[in-house]
């Protein structure tokens, strides 16, 4: 009998990849394929949903051209995607009534503004587990109801369709499933948390028609056969990204916890089936959930731009060509020069939950060269991780021992060395990198029993990397405080109209 593999769709937020795993969760074969990052005004950021419909169809055939396998030797398909990027379609023609709005947009904060002095809003985050924010589906989904016309009666007498992108792939890949996991689903506002079904409070409050929203599953069971990319492969599991990573991480346990560095980076901690109260800035948020099963749980830190704001330093101001060259220019001084860089470019995420707030570089002089400024660009995303490790350890009344990480931003041996010094804990990196895909294969393999349980996913983990602490703490000290000074000058820059 031929050998079986498990194929992961990992939906990002620049690009969409299609990777072949083995059982032993080794990498076999990926396929990518970047999609245009669309900002019409500043703070609007889209992507076109039929853009990324198309490359998945292309990447799945080349994915498994590249394994040297046939679809028969696919056990199933599980999907990651980018968490909270929404999307409107036409339930007749399939068609999106316009771009997807993406997580990182920030159009809706006068809205969320506006619903924040509601008397309902504070009993809203209890029902969610999250802060009334742009970050969230539900204030997207009502600016594009408010502003399409003729687009809320649709909606009303369900003849347009809603969901997050694993919601829109299942869609088209199935020719007409209307399902969402948990994960997902937990991300809109929309979700109560503790029955993990639709409320109808929040949808009042928001007044979404129930009738566009899809069926909530479990992450880890069935999602239907696909028909197209992948026809006759079972799709066994769906998950947020970052809940990928989690799952891909093998952090089963309570007390586990991993940060993924990518556009933005997020730090997720095991709460086990406890849903935490959230406090400090975090979220409460679904894990992951096997069919048949309790959910699973996790205390949340979002930062919203960290690889971004690399992107930023090469495209925008054009100092470095590639990425990887930050790591090269930072090395070239051996501190910042007093400089510091808050990117608040879509207002701040955890512990703040700030979105009038926007970047500041501070501690300018005629002494900074762009070795400093590269350097307290690295510098930014580990403070980042520092407050919001801080905020977790406050909330979960643990202390961290270890963060295990993961993403393309490992890659940077020098930021990696940052993150332990600030953080003052031992940083892991396991030999599997891709454990967003990796995540959501394990999910789906889960769940047509390729593989067994949760121990025999954890025996295919392996460490690569290791990073120890070695900054004096006094230094380190004195670097934090300037650090949450130079926050502080980002609040309140955006006045309500």
């Amino acid at each position: 009998m031929a050998e079986r593999f498990v194929v992961a769709i990992d939906q990002g937020t620049t690009s969409t990849r299609c990777i072949v795993f083995d059982r032993r969760g080794q990498l076999v074969s990926l396929a990518q394929q970047e999609h245009k990052q669309h900002f019409p005004k500043p703070g609007w950021v889209e992507h076109d949903a039929m853009e990324i419909w198309r490359n998945v169809e292309r990447l799945a055939p080349l994915a498994l051209r590249r394994a040297g396998i046939t679809l028969d030797q696919v056990a199933a398909v599980g999907i990651a995607n980018q968490r909270e990027t929404t999307v409107i379609w036409d339930r007749a023609t399939g068609v999106p009534v316009g771009r997807a709005i993406i997580w990182q947009d920030t159009r809706t904060d006068a809205l969320v503004h506006a619903l924040s002095s509601s008397f309902d809003a504070g009993h809203l985050a209890d029902i969610s587990g999250l802060p009334l924010a742009t970050y969230f589906s539900g204030p997207r989904l009502r600016w594009m109801l408010d502003h399409t016309p003729g687009l809320q009666a649709r909606a009303e007498r369900g003849e347009v369709l809603c969901g997050t992108m694993e919601t829109w792939l299942i869609w088209n890949m199935t020719r007409g499933a209307h399902v969402t996991d948990v994960t997902n689903a937990s991300r809109t506002m929309l979700l109560d948390v503790h029955k993990l079904d639709w409320s109808a409070e929040a949808l009042d409050f928001f007044g979404i028609p129930r009738a566009m929203l899809p069926e909530v599953r479990a992450s880890i069971g069935a999602f239907g056969t696909a028909c197209e990319a992948f026809p006759g492969v079972r799709i066994g599991a769906a998950l947020g990204d970052q809940q990928a990573a989690l799952f891909g991480q093998t952090c089963f346990t309570p007390g586990e916890a991993k940060c993924t560095y990518g556009t933005g980076s997020f730090l997720l901690l095991n709460t086990g089936t406890e849903l935490v109260k959230p406090g400090h800035g975090l979220l409460s948020t679904v894990a992951y959930q096997v069919a048949g099963s309790p959910a699973c749980y996790a205390l949340e830190g979002s930062i919203a731009m960290t690889g971004s704001l690399v992107q930023w330093f090469r495209d925008q101001l054009e100092l470095i060509s590639s990425a990887p060259e930050i790591e090269t220019l930072a090395r070239t001084v051996a501190d910042n020069g007093g400089c510091y860089i808050v990117p608040a470019f879509s207002g701040l995420y955890a512990p703040h939950w700030r979105s009038e707030a926007r970047g500041v570089i501070v501690g300018l002089t005629s002494y900074i060269t762009k070795g400093h400024l590269a350097r307290a660009v690295l510098e930014a995303t580990a403070w980042q991780t520092r407050e919001v490790v801080d905020a977790m350890n406050a909330t979960s009344g643990l202390a961290l021992t270890t963060l295990k990480v993961d993403g393309g931003m490992t890659a940077d041996n020098l930021l990696m060395q940052m993150i332990a010094d600030v953080l003052d804990v031992p940083v892991v990196r396991p030999l599997a990198v891709e454990t967003v895909s990796l995540g959501a294969a394990y999910a789906a393999g889960l769940a047509v029993g390729y593989w067994p349980d949760l121990d025999g996913l954890r025996q295919n983990w392996h460490i690569a990397g290791q990073w120890m602490p070695a900054m004096d703490p006094g230094l380190r000290d004195a670097e934090y405080t300037n650090w949450r000074r130079a926050v502080e000058r980002t609040f309140d820059w955006i006045q309500p109209a």
